[in-house]
């Protein structure tokens, strides 16, 4: 039996897959917690937790007002 795996580590797990994938480049901006949210079909609340647990790994960068983004350098640090 494959065991169950919170869907905010299944978020920060493909936000982490997609930057070793390239697909996700340093400087770039993901998109809003509300776009996230719609994509993996599920609450803001859930989509936060698994952005600022990147945010304080220092894979991810929120800046007030503007966004989130990609953190030069990142890679598997989360």
């Amino acid at each position: 039996m494959v065991p169950y795996v919170p869907l905010w580590r299944r978020i920060r797990q493909d936000i982490l897959d997609r930057i070793d994938a390239g697909l996700l480049k340093p400087g770039d901006k993901l998109p809003t917690t509300r776009e996230l949210a719609d994509q993996y079909d599920t609450s803001g609340v859930t989509v936060r937790k698994a952005i600022e647990i990147l945010i304080e790994a220092g894979v991810l960068e929120g800046r007030q007002g503007i966004g989130v983004f990609v953190v030069e350098g990142s890679s598997r640090r989360a």
